[in-house]
């Protein structure tokens, strides 16, 4: 593959739109529980949720899935849906909202330059909920590179966070 120039640092990911089976079910998880605005909706078939205002940042849809079933395992498609809190302390309050929803983790982790909350939407799409460390406390190797890992995160210490 040639090598081409690297993309503009201005690009950034804008929404995600999923497929649901059940748009009822799919709003009671992103805007019941992680507390997404619904922005937009058209009847049973499709909402638009976000988050401060923007037009959306989730689209969720029955047009193609409407009682469908998820990926069989050892299939491609999307691993999961990053959500970026702005601080420690909103990332504690998702995590109380999962608590208080018996919504169970599939994993967390330190990466060192963020801490992850990892859990599965009601359709069984990967969901990351994390928050990123100031830029200049992420970890980096003697020559200056960036160095990421996954440690375990202390869920203890998160939930002593302040309630925001």
């Amino acid at each position: 593959m040639p090598q081409t120039s690297a993309i503009t640092a201005g690009a950034r990911i804008g929404h995600v739109h999923l497929k649901v089976s059940d748009l009822d079910r799919a709003l009671a998880f992103y805007h019941g529980v992680l507390g997404f605005d619904i922005t937009a909706r058209l009847g049973d078939q499709a909402a638009f949720l976000s988050a401060g205002g923007y037009h959306h940042h989730i689209g969720l849809n029955t047009w193609e899935s409407r009682g469908g079933k998820p990926p069989a395992a050892g299939t491609t498609g999307l691993y999961h849906t990053a959500i970026l809190y702005p601080t420690r302390a909103h990332l504690a309050d998702a995590l109380r909202r999962l608590i208080a929803a018996k919504i169970s983790l599939e994993g967390v982790a330190d990466h060192g330059v963020s801490e992850a909350l990892y859990l599965r939407d009601p359709d069984q799409n990967g969901v990351e909920l994390y928050w990123d460390r100031p830029r200049e406390l992420w970890p980096r190797t003697e020559s200056g590179e960036l160095q990421m890992y996954t440690r375990p995160l202390n869920l203890e210490s998160l939930l002593s966070e302040p309630e925001v």
